[in-house]
């Protein structure tokens, strides 16, 4: 029988952190740490034996690294929101990653392999590896910039849905994501992202959040060229969680203002050829724990009103809200957020967070999801292996048409 004792010693139990949680409060001291030491020691302190000068001017700088990057983060992403700061913060935060995975594959790999090689001395070969490192370092950062800041190309794909009517067939819906307006000025790339969604013709343009770092009165000059873009029937946005982090309610209004229509948490029709599709859209999972008036993420209230025998097509920003949408029958959920993890191999971390990280997979017996690696970036200024894309989806009945 259960008495007020064991059940106050299991509720302590269940509020006791678990092991997991109380060592991930510690992540933000220790990764910085790791990013910048691992290298460190690579490149400079694993038998180099480099000239003294060299050895002690390497390791300040390291150290100069280590201290300047939290502190320009918590400036330039905190209560003060300092541009200036934020880009070297957030450019300090790509190197050390791009550092740390290369000096940990190459201090491993091309060492054993130059080991197994034969290739000269205990010296040489940490040589070998640190100009290496370096090189492929040098590459990668000016890769990865050019990337970033360019115009993402168009990645288009037939998604067959088969509860589409046949007069929807070759229904273009356009899909960006993720713009991340924010310290870096990109009101000219902006511009030039939305002349090459005009040049799709898309008959629905979907816009499924994240659009900035900063309040709308504060990006507002990259963010009005969304107010260029050309959809046949209509444009349609919902909020990601970087607008919880800076006022959304704004966001919300500014696209209003732009002329999209914000689904939060409602549906709109699209009609064509007799066919109806219905377009759905819900607030940001993170909604819910933001404290605003009239935000969070709910589905039902979104096809409150809509026929359940129609197809529907689901925005939500968050991969993982595919779980409601597949118990909801959704016939194809568009996402964002992952960046396709943005600097190889952070995908991996991604997956911890998420079922998906880009592409098209499937969900139970109905529900497709797309989840597009994004059409900017966030933070670091570079794409490393995970390319940013403006997606054109050609949906495809599985009815067949009247003339056939």
């Amino acid at each position: 029988m259960e008495t007020s004792e064991t059940r106050s010693a299991g509720e302590a139990r269940k509020a006791r952190p678990s092991r997991l949680q109380r060592l991930m409060r510690y992540v933000p001291l220790i990764a910085p740490v790791l990013l910048w030491a691992v290298p460190c020691w690579v490149l400079l302190h694993t038998g180099q034996r480099w000239p003294l000068p060299v050895t002690l001017t390497g390791t300040a700088l390291f150290a100069v690294c280590l201290a300047a990057m939290p502190l320009a983060m918590v400036r330039g992403h905190g209560r003060r929101q300092r541009d200036g700061a934020a880009i070297v913060g957030d450019t300090l935060l790509g190197v050390s990653w791009v550092l740390f995975t290369w000096s940990v594959l190459l201090g491993v790999l091309l060492r054993l392999a130059l080991t197994v090689a034969g290739v000269g001395d205990g010296q040489g070969r940490a040589r070998i590896v640190t100009w290496a490192v370096l090189g492929v370092g040098a590459a990668l950062f000016t890769w990865g910039y050019a990337e970033a800041r360019r115009v993402p190309r168009v990645r288009r794909l037939d998604v067959r849905l088969p509860r589409l009517g046949a007069g929807l067939d070759g229904t273009r819906v356009v899909l960006i994501t993720d713009t991340h307006y924010g310290p870096l000025d990109r009101a000219r790339w902006s511009a030039r992202v939305c002349e090459t969604v005009n040049t799709l013709e898309a008959d629905l343009v979907c816009h499924t959040g994240d659009i900035a770092d900063g309040t709308a009165e504060r990006r507002r000059a990259q963010a009005a060229p969304l107010g260029t873009v050309r959809a046949v029937r209509a444009r349609v946005y919902v909020t990601g969680n970087h607008e919880y982090y800076s006022e959304a309610q704004g966001w919300v209004d500014l696209m209003d203002e732009l002329g999209w229509e914000p689904l939060r948490n409602r549906h709109l029709l699209l009609e064509r050829g007799g066919d109806t599709l219905v377009v759905a859209g819900v607030d940001d999972v993170t909604a819910e724990s933001s404290g605003l008036a009239g935000h969070g993420a709910h589905l039902a209230g979104a096809l409150d009103g809509a026929d359940p025998g129609l197809p529907v097509l689901l925005l939500a920003h968050q991969p993982k809200f595919i779980d409601r949408a597949a118990a909801h029958g959704i016939d194809l959920q568009l996402s964002g957020h992952t960046h396709g993890g943005q600097i190889w191999p952070f995908h991996h971390l991604v997956r911890i967070d998420q079922p998906t990280v880009a592409g098209l997979s499937r969900h139970g017996a109905r529900t497709l999801l797309y989840t597009s690696r994004g059409t900017g970036f966030w933070g670091p200024p570079f794409r490393v292996f995970a390319p940013s894309e403006i997606t054109l989806l050609v949906l495809r009945s599985g009815q067949p048409s009247a003339a056939s």
